[in-house]
C-alpha cells in the first residue's frame, strides 16, 4: 500500500471509548492478527516487501453491547481511491430494485421528493430511484467511483459525510424525504456524528433508512471474515436503537434481509413525529437478549468457533493438496482477504483467484499475494476445486459456472463450516 501520509501514526490510531455510549469498558474477544488493509491490492511483486499491516481485533462494549474495532485507519487511506463497485453483482441489482420500490411505496414518494444516498458508490441504487421518478443526490468520497455515477446521470457530491457536510448539503439542496445509507454506517468512526448528520437532512416527515450487516447472523453463521479495517462496527437491533436514541431519532421499523449474509434495514424518524420505537423493534431487542447478544460469554464462544472452522478449512485444503488436486479461488472481496490472511492461505494452496471487477484483475491480493485473474480463466485452466471467497454470492456464482461443474469441477464454501459442493 502506498500513501502520501508522512508516518504510520497519521494513518493509524487507536480509540479508547465506545462509539455509541463513550464507555471505556471494552473487552477484546477476537484477534485475527496483524492484517493488511482488505482493499489494498498490490500492482506488482515489487510492492510485497513494503506492505503495511495493522491489528485486527474485535471488542465488545459492556455498557451498550456495541461490537467494534478500536484500531482506526484514516479514511483518506481507505476510501479516496476505492475499487469496490456495487454494479457487478446480479444479486445486488435485484436487491436495489426491491429496495427502491419498497422505499418509494412506504414513504409515498413522488417526483417532488428527494432521496439522498450517503456512500452512493457507482450510483446503482440511485439509478433505480431515478427510474421510479424520484429526485436523487449521491454523496460519495471515492473520486474514481463518483465519476462512474456522474456518467450515469446521477448528481454526486464528492465528500466524506459528517454533520457539517449535512449542513452544507441542506443549505444547497434542502431536506430529503429519505436519506439512505447502505453498508456505510459500519465504516464510520464517529458514528453518532454521522447519524446526527442524517437526521439533519431529513424533512419533518422524512426517514433515515440504513442497511447494515446483522450481528446475530454474523455470530450464528461464523462470518468472521466480514471483519476488516473498513468495518468498524457490527450492529444489532439493540445497538441501533441505542444509537438512534442518542441523536433524537426513533427506530420505527426494522426488516431482516438476506443480502450480504444477513442484513438489517432500519427506518428511523424524528422523535417529535415518532415518540416510540416500533413494536417489532422492541420484540427483536428482547429476542437478542435471550440469544445472548448482550452478554460477553456469547462472543467468547464465537471466538472459539472461529478457531475451529479455521482448523477444519486448513485440514480440507491440506488433504486436497496431498492428493495432488489444484485449487483456485472465486472472488477477490475484502472478506476473502480477511479469511486468507487469518488462515494463512496463499499460493501454497490457491494458484490464483478470479473476479468480475476489472479494477481488481491483474493485481495481487493483500498479504497473501495471490494473482487476481479474469473469470474466463476458470474454464481455461479448470482447477479441480474452487474456494468461493465471495460466499455471500455463492448461489449466483455456481449458477454462472455450471459449465465448470459440468466438466467435473467442485466448489468449496468456507463459511460457516467448510463444505464441498
Amino acid at each position: 500500500m502506498t500513501t502520501s501520509f508522512g508516518s504510520l501514526r497519521e494513518i493509524h490510531k487507536k480509540r479508547k471509548e465506545c462509539r455509541i455510549c463513550r464507555s471505556t469498558n471494552l473487552i477484546k474477544f477476537l484477534e485475527l492478527g496483524e492484517t493488511p488493509l482488505a482493499n489494498s491490492f498490490l500492482k506488482s511483486k515489487d510492492e510485497f516487501q513494503s506492505e503495511l499491516s495493522f491489528p485486527l481485533d474485535v471488542y465488545f462494549c459492556q455498557q451498550c453491547s456495541l461490537v467494534q474495532l478500536l484500531d482506526v485507519i484514516h479514511p483518506e487511506v481507505l476510501f479516496r481511491n476505492y475499487i469496490y463497485v456495487t454494479g457487478t453483482s446480479e444479486t445486488i441489482a435485484r436487491h436495489n430494485q426491491e429496495y427502491s420500490r419498497t422505499v418509494v411505496n412506504t414513504l409515498k414518494m413522488d417526483s417532488h421528493d428527494l432521496v439522498i444516498e450517503i456512500a452512493s458508490n457507482d450510483g446503482s441504487l440511485l439509478t433505480c430511484f431515478k427510474e421510479l421518478g424520484v429526485k436523487t443526490l449521491g454523496i460519495e468520497p471515492a473520486i474514481n467511483i463518483a465519476e462512474i455515477a456522474r456518467s450515469r446521470g446521477i448528481e454526486t457530491v464528492t465528500e466524506f459525510f459528517n454533520h457539517q457536510t449535512a449542513r452544507n448539503i441542506k443549505a444547497t439542496y434542502g431536506t430529503a424525504k429519505a436519506v439512505i445509507a447502505n453498508n456505510v454506517l459500519a465504516h464510520v468512526d464517529e458514528t453518532r456524528d454521522f447519524m446526527s448528520g442524517c437526521k439533519e437532512l431529513i424533512s419533518p416527515e422524512g426517514m433515515v433508512i440504513v442497511e447494515v450487516p446483522y450481528l446475530r447472523d454474523f455470530l450464528e453463521r461464523l462470518e468472521y471474515d466480514t471483519v476488516y479495517h473498513e468495518h468498524l462496527c457490527y450492529f444489532s437491533v439493540t445497538t441501533l436503537m441505542r444509537l438512534c436514541e442518542s441523536v433524537g431519532l426513533s427506530l420505527v421499523k426494522i426488516e431482516h434481509k438476506p443480502v450480504h449474509g444477513g442484513s438489517l434495514r432500519m427506518y428511523a424518524g424524528h422523535q417529535e413525529n415518532y415518540p416510540k420505537h416500533g413494536e417489532a423493534v422492541l420484540k427483536m431487542v428482547a429476542e437478542e437478549r435471550q440469544a445472548g447478544l448482550t452478554n460477553i460469554d456469547r462472543y467468547h464462544k464465537f471466538a472459539r468457533d472461529v478457531q475451529h472452522t479455521k482448523t477444519l478449512l486448513l485440514q480440507l485444503l491440506d488433504e486436497l493438496k496431498s492428493q495432488g488436486k489444484s485449487i483456485a479461488g472465486y472472488g477477490a472481496p475484502a472478506k476473502g482477504n480477511t479469511l486468507l490472511n487469518y488462515c494463512g492461505i496463499s499460493t501454497q494452496y490457491l494458484d490464483f483467484t478470479v473476479d468480475k471487477n476489472p479494477m481488481k484483475v491483474g493485481l495481487f491480493t493483500p498479504g497473501t499475494h495471490i494473482p487476481v485473474l479474469p473469470v474466463s480463466e476458470l474454464l481455461e485452466r479448470q482447477p479441480d476445486y474452487v474456494l468461493i471467497l465471495a460466499w455471500n454470492f455463492a448461489e449466483e456464482i455456481m449458477r454462472q459456472q455450471q459449465e465448470y461443474q459440468a466438466r467435473g469441477g467442485k466448489f468449496i464454501i468456507p463459511i460457516p463450516t467448510p463444505t464441498v459442493v
